[in-house]
């Protein structure tokens, strides 16, 4: 793949984008009422089932809709803009994919994914308790395997996250990991940056939705006779929420792009993950904090959307490597490039190669 820039971002089909609007706005309108806790929703999913939006990403060939990455993420965003409950990242967009990558079969049944420590454990894997498999991947000395574990054959230690959902303690037994399908390493090496963007794509959804609460608030909300939106501070913040939203976004978006357009061989794609997590990261403090000052305790209350957007934030923000974690692996990729390479290095996520030194005279 030729290493130009992406100056413009190729979008999902507009169509597509259309029908998920639409199936979840009405999903919005009738969710189910106020809870501290997300259950799974099996109405929603089954509607998605029917769509083939469940294996939105997963190959024609195993059973899925054969979409790209431009589409799952479509999906991602405005399914996390909604509060959705229920596991699409995990289970299409890595769950389907680790098992297509092992030449295993997938007969769409509800799946979420982890990466188990070598004694077999598996902490904070979102949706375990709801799913009817596993899928692990596990690092066996210098080999990766995947395995698909039904999940009574797994124990399981239901816990909650921050923002609600299932977020449980899996340990399996040594024995199914161990006759799990070996791939190559790229799969290994790839699930990571999967995952952080998949969850970049989230927490920007979940951002833009955000950011139309605070814009209708300070707009309906009068004080004083006048829309709050009118008052300086006020408006500094939810312009600060706007900036932060359309940066986080920007980068993602790029992110996106390179991945769908090279499907994920580019090699600057370890940078542009990076950039899309770190900004998502930074961001997300901003965009919490900031609408729920400018909303004040309403927003915090059960029955107000903002904090089902909020919370997932704050979580997915942190999933598939921390802010700082990723701030390291762009400041350590800066730094290798040298002052030389650093340009080249944020045009294409990839730093030219060194010029062959000429020797003395």
């Amino acid at each position: 793949m030729a290493d130009a820039p992406l100056t413009s971002h190729p979008v999902a089909d507009p169509d597509l984008v259309d029908v998920l609007a639409g199936l979840f706005d009405d999903y919005r309108q009738r969710r189910p009422g106020p809870s501290v806790h997300l259950a799974f929703d099996a109405d929603l999913w089954g509607r998605l089932d029917d769509l083939g939006l469940t294996r939105l990403s997963a190959s024609e060939a195993s059973g899925g809709s054969g979409a790209g990455w431009l589409e799952a993420a479509a999906l991602l965003g405005i399914a996390a803009g909604a509060a959705a409950a229920v596991p699409i990242a995990e289970h299409d967009v890595l769950a389907a994919w680790l098992l297509e990558s092992a030449g295993l079969p997938n007969d769409g049944r509800l799946r979420t994914v982890c990466r188990p420590d070598p004694s077999g454990v598996a902490i904070n894997v979102t949706w375990a308790s709801e799913a009817t498999s596993i899928v692990a991947l596990w690092e066996d000395r210098d080999q990766w395997r995947v395995s698909d574990v039904a999940t009574e054959r797994a124990e399981i230690t239901a816990g909650r996250n921050l923002a609600g959902e299932p977020c449980d303690t899996v340990t399996f037994d040594l024995a199914d990991l161990e006759s799990g399908v070996v791939v190559d390493h790229t799969i290994g090496e790839q699930f990571h940056l999967r995952g952080a963007l998949a969850r970049s794509a989230q927490v920007v959804g979940g951002m833009d939705r955000v950011l139309e609460i605070v814009v209708a608030h300070v707009t309906e909300r009068t004080q004083f006779g006048r829309p709050i939106g009118r008052f300086q501070a006020v408006a500094h913040l939810v312009a600060d929420i706007a900036m932060e939203a359309a940066l986080a976004r920007s980068a993602t978006d790029a992110a996106v792009a390179r991945a769908a357009s090279s499907d994920w061989s580019d090699p600057g794609m370890l940078f542009a993950v990076g950039v899309a997590k770190s900004c998502v990261g930074h961001a997300a403090s901003v965009v919490v904090r900031g609408a729920h000052q400018v909303l004040g305790a309403i927003g915090t209350t059960l029955e107000h959307d903002l904090h089902l957007l909020t919370k997932p934030i704050l979580c997915r923000r942190s999933e598939f490597g921390s802010v700082h974690e990723w701030d390291e692996t762009l400041a350590e990729l800066a730094s290798s490039a040298g002052h030389d390479r650093l340009w080249p290095l944020v045009l294409t996520g990839r730093a030219a190669p060194a010029p062959a030194s000429r020797g003395p005279g």
